[in-house]
């Protein structure tokens, strides 16, 4: 029985990437950000190697470290959870998703107000938990819905659960996904609803609706020749259910290992995709260095409990999707180099396999560890 645990912490990257300066992330390394917080602590990463990644200067090396690593660059125009997780997955965008720095056009509210039978608040960039405190009140006065963006491919509707429900919610936004395809296709679609008095509060209840990978993935891969692909956190949403044989929602990162241990207890073989997604929406986006400096030492915690549920043949992944540096001004995702970690009963220990010109390198080796012959992007490192 071979089974691939990967492992994505939403966010983590490990220093800027030569563009950098196209995104306006000159200086930006997420990781040693939280390294220099008196909360951080990553023994158990340290021995499988990860401050031996090409361009961790700032941490001793660990000697005899007990895994493989590599430094991941991002060949994709973008760095958003979207294009992060698809290039993993085999898929290199060339063109950037589109990006509403204005708000949203005119044609697309009033279509999306048409549809959903409410009128529009905001459209504009804002900050998750600010645009409620703003907007919050208008919207239970009116009933109106919530529309914001950021600086990334997203077009996000929030409403308090009292007036508009989940399901209503979860209703507007697959309106909404339905609506922003070809020059309005963002990539992700999020319900954000939220409950209580001002200044209110974002409940769990979040859903993405993305857009589907526009081509083959190695979750398609995988499926196509009779493996299983389990999905924990949103990574269903990612890749909008495409490729995927089970899932789980995760309210929040420890729940997601919770899950990724439930599911090493069962028989299957295949993949187990997990993002751990609290680093970027609970700390880096919102600039909170020793939050997000405790979040990765909680992980850290779990590392000996995660190696000890691995079978003969598992192998256990860890990686990031691009970085968002809470140090740095911008409450935005940074054009970062992510980390590679990879370890098991079979995998050779102590080789570091330098920078890698793309993510999906990662996908390819999964697929060359189930001799699948690829049809993906990247070039294996198994």
């Amino acid at each position: 029985m071979k089974r691939v645990f990967l492992i994505v912490l939403d966010s983590v990257g490990i220093g800027e990437m030569p563009d950098a300066g196209k995104y306006n992330d000159e200086g930006s390394n997420t990781l040693k950000a939280c390294s220099e917080s008196k909360y951080f602590d990553m023994p158990n990463m340290e021995k499988l190697g990860l401050f031996n990644i090409d361009g961790i200067d700032w941490h001793e090396d660990y000697e005899n470290f007990g895994g493989v690593v590599a430094r991941m660059t991002e060949a994709s125009n973008g760095k958003d959870t979207t294009i992060g997780h698809w290039e993993i997955a085999g898929v290199i965008s060339k063109e950037p998703l589109p990006t509403f720095p204005d708000g949203f056009p005119k044609e697309l509210i009033d279509e999306l107000s048409k549809r959903t039978g409410r009128k529009i608040l905001c459209n504009k960039p804002y900050s998750g938990t600010e645009v409620i405190k703003d907007f919050g009140d208008e919207h239970i006065k009116t009933g109106a819905l919530i529309v914001y963006t950021s600086a990334d491919s997203v077009l996000q509707i929030a409403a308090h659960e009292d007036i508009v429900s989940v399901d209503e919610l979860y209703k507007y936004c697959q309106i909404a996904r339905d609506l922003c395809v070809g020059k309005w296709g963002v990539g992700r679609i999020i319900a954000r609803p939220f409950e209580g008095e001002y200044p209110f509060k974002r409940t769990s209840n979040r859903h993405d609706f993305s857009l589907q990978p526009p081509c083959i993935t190695i979750l398609d891969q995988l499926k196509e020749s009779g493996y299983a692909v389990k999905a924990v956190g949103k990574i269903n949403d990612i890749f909008a259910g495409k490729g995927i044989t089970d899932m789980v929602r995760t309210k929040n990162n420890m729940e997601g290992v919770d899950r990724m241990l439930d599911y090493a207890k069962e028989d299957f073989e295949g993949l187990c995709f997990v993002n751990l997604v609290d680093y970027d929406m609970l700390y880096g986006h919102r600039n909170d260095v020793e939050g997000y400096a405790k979040a990765l030492t909680e992980f850290d915690r779990r590392i000996p409990e995660i190696l000890d549920a691995l079978g003969e043949e598992d192998v256990l992944m860890i990686t990031a999707d691009h970085g968002c540096d809470p140090s740095t001004p911008s409450t935005d995702h940074s054009r970062e180099y992510t980390p590679f970690v990879m370890a098991g009963k079979s995998i050779k220990n102590g080789i570091n396999l330098g920078t890698r010109s793309t993510f999906s390198d990662i996908g390819a080796t999964v697929l060359k560890m189930f001799n699948i012959e690829s049809k993906i992007n990247g070039q294996s490192m198994y």
